[in-house]
């Protein structure tokens, strides 16, 4: 490929600019009523908020009747009230789970979960609109990206509709190799696909307000071209069939402001992915019919894999910055569920479509990777705090923000919970009671302990939280294609046992860790933003250890503690105690690849036995490139390649307007420190990476960064290699 080809008149890295105003929302002011009509909306959906919330309702008064009848609280101590107020929280929090949940199972039965007249067995649908599907990166590994999306690619081209979709690469990578990289591998997957009308790519040169920030400069720019636009995520993958279908459902119901999929978590290598991927797989789908049901058309919004409706989100989903310092008070993080509740405030229909398949995303490979991805979820999920109150939010947008809130909360909830009640039973061990109070009184006051009532109250309990599972996997044993690809009824029913042994084993680990996190927030610290580790989550066993001690000698003290009360207390706390006990080696055992289980079978989903035509293309795709990838310098590529060092030049923003523009300062050091060297080797040793990017984004820093390389002879320029780059 020549550089001169590259700067001919039909080369272009990205479409005309069709601007979108996008007016930041107010939190304090509602909006003008928005249309009231929502055809999209499903049939009785009063009826079917009061079954499933009414019901948890109900449930946790039942709860919290037996759970005062165990207590006695007749004549109530202060623990014991604090352990009835946590267990009524908890417990309200699991009622409607289990019943959402079962909502979902009576949907499924009866052959629900269908929506937006999306019908996988139908003839595929034509189209009229342009919809263009954008993958926000952030230092992540070109060869995952550009495999998933050729595979879209082809599977777009595949069903005949491919030209009303196009592509659009949008970069915050700040690691300046990374970037070159991204620009070279974008070049080469418009030769491989030959398709240069349909692929852009941009590099925002300041990431401002992180991934929603990214979206929101697309739209700005771009948005007026297109009807639609469908968001993915760095490791997503959809099928051409369903992209198609979501585009169609948007054209023929006008009312719809964004419609969600539910992608199947695949591709997991490590014991603890593999579990996260065969637990989404089975339970996922009753879950998400069960959300849907009574969701209706206030559904909600996970970020990625979801198709919008430009206009309506430029309108009305442009976030405000919140009040006060971080972590609380900046950018909104977690910015789906805002997103969704601002879009129903205007009234656009959200939907979710869990019957719609073609949906894929991988997961953390590790319970370590897990918590870094968690603690940045944790941090703007308690953000949602200060959206809680905004004006004109539709009561299930609250409730889905405050859900979003207690998946978090819940965690230090559980952990006050356990630790109440162990200081209830030193009470009740150590403190004398009081058998004739003062006052008149004929009889004393016995105090009343039901050990029966209790066991049949924590039995109960369990069921709500496992016989969901049973349902979800009696469901997919009824499905003949799906049972075979959970390996038949036998070995998913040992997985299943798997699954939540080991997942209860890690329960009380996660619970902690995810207590440090929100009193972590709470007094104030920033959680940051750091690229997500998809692949292997591998650790040694040093920084294990280093990770989790903490955890282990809370198990052990806890479990000591509870054992010197009673040994009975010690073994109704064994399952939270032995978890916590052997945190180390459950996670580093969980991080390695599950080649066994693999070959037995166990913990398998059906788009494992038998891959998706794109998820199997976008997996030899990857491999071919991973076996190609050579780590290289972000200089020395754009030496030795032409047609990458025209294209870049091509690709640079604008070149700053003096004072007009503020300056950058990593590019004046930049500069400064290039004036000094005497070769390219010792200037790049000097240069920290924000400098180094702030000069390979601007014209002036590049042509000096080449005069250095070509000053040089190849043995003499001490180019030092990609991971001397840090900074």
């Amino acid at each position: 490929m020549d550089g001169v080809t590259l700067l001919a008149a039909d080369w272009r890295h990205l479409p005309a600019p069709a601007p979108m105003q996008m007016p930041v929302q107010s939190l304090r002011q509602a909006p003008a009523p928005g249309p009231t009509a929502r055809p999209s909306a499903p049939r009785w959906m009063a009826l079917r908020r009061f079954l499933v919330l009414g019901g948890a309702v109900a449930l946790t008064a039942f709860g919290a009747w037996e759970m005062a009848q165990v207590l006695d609280i007749s004549r109530p101590t202060a623990i014991q009230l604090v352990l009835l107020g946590l267990f009524v929280a908890l417990f309200g929090w699991i009622a409607l789970s289990f019943l959402s949940a079962l909502a979902g199972f009576g949907s499924l039965l009866a052959g629900g979960g269908r929506r937006l007249g999306i019908d996988p067995s139908a003839p595929i649908p034509e189209l009229r609109d342009r919809t263009a599907l954008l993958m926000p990166v952030y230092n992540e590994p070109t060869e995952r990206v550009m495999a998933g999306l050729q595979a879209i690619h082809e599977s777009l081209a595949a069903t005949g509709r491919g030209q009303h979709f196009d592509i659009f690469i949008l970069s915050d990578t700040t690691d300046p190799d990374a970037w070159v990289a991204e620009e070279a591998a974008f070049l080469a997957l418009r030769e491989r696909t030959g398709d240069h009308a349909h692929i852009f790519y941009r590099r925002r040169p300041k990431n401002l307000e992180r991934k929603a920030g990214n979206i929101a400069e697309w739209v700005q720019r771009f948005g007026g071209a297109y009807p639609q636009m469908l968001v993915l995520d760095a490791d997503s993958v959809m099928e051409g069939d369903a992209l198609v279908r979501l585009a169609a459902a948007m054209e023929a119901h006008p009312d719809v402001g964004l419609i969600q999929t539910l992608p199947v978590i695949v591709n997991g290598n490590s014991f603890f992915a593999r579990m996260q991927q065969f637990a989404g797989r089975v339970y996922g789908p009753m879950i998400a019919a069960g959300i849907a049901w009574w969701h209706g058309a206030e559904g909600n919004y996970w970020g990625h894999n979801a198709i919008i409706r430009t206009r309506a989100f430029a309108e009305h989903a442009g976030l405000p910055t919140l009040r006060g310092p971080k972590p609380f008070g900046g950018h909104i993080l977690s910015h789906d569920f805002v997103e969704a509740a601002l879009l129903r405030r205007a009234g656009w229909a959200v939907h979710m479509v869990p019957a719609l398949r073609g949906s894929y995303e991988e997961s953390p490979p590790s319970l370590t990777d897990l918590a870094v991805r968690d603690r940045r979820w944790c941090q703007g999920n308690l953000q949602h705090a200060a959206v809680l109150a905004a004006r004109g939010l539709h009561p299930i947008s609250r409730l889905h923000l405050f859900t979003g809130i207690g998946s978090y909360i819940t965690a230090p909830l559980w952990l006050m919970f356990l630790v109440v009640g162990v200081f209830g039973a030193l009470e009740v061990r150590f403190i004398r009671p009081n058998y004739f109070p003062s006052g008149p009184s004929l009889f004393p006051e016995w105090p009343v302990v039901d050990p029966v009532r209790a066991m049949w109250l924590f039995i109960g309990t369990m069921a709500l939280l496992l016989v969901p599972k049973l349902l979800a996997w009696f469901l997919m044993l009824l499905n003949p294609e799906e049972r075979r690809g959970i390996g038949g009824a036998i070995r998913s029913f040992l997985s299943m046992l798997v699954e939540t042994l080991v997942a209860g084993l890690l329960a009380p680990v996660t619970m902690l860790t995810q207590s440090v996190d929100v009193a972590s927030i709470l007094t104030g610290r920033d959680s940051g933003w750091q690229p997500q580790q998809r692949d292997d989550g591998t650790l040694g066993w040093r920084a294990v250890v280093r990770l989790y001690w903490r955890h282990t000698l809370f198990g052990l003290l806890f479990g000591a503690a509870s054992w010197l009360v009673s040994p009975f207390l010690a073994l109704w706390m064994l399952p939270v105690t032995l978890g916590l006990a052997l945190a180390v080696p459950l996670a580093a055992l969980t991080a390695r690849r599950a080649t066994l289980l693999r070959q037995i079978g166990l913990l398998a989903i059906p788009e494992e036995s038998a891959p998706p035509a794109v998820l199997n293309r976008a997996n030899t795709i990857r491999r071919r490139l991973m076996e190609q990838a050579r780590p290289t310098e972000a200089v020395q590529r754009l030496v030795t390649d032409l047609a990458l060092r025209t294209a870049h030049a091509a690709m640079l923003p604008p070149p700053r307007r003096p004072r007009l523009d503020p300056l950058d300062p990593a590019l004046v050091m930049g500069r400064a420190k290039l004036e000094e060297a005497q070769d390219l080797g010792g200037a790049l040793a000097a240069l920290t990476r924000t400098e180094k990017a702030a000069l390979l984004g601007d014209a002036g820093g590049v042509a000096r960064l080449l005069q250095l390389a070509e000053a040089a002879k190849p043995a003499e320029a001490g180019l030092p290699r990609p991971a001397a780059m840090a900074g």
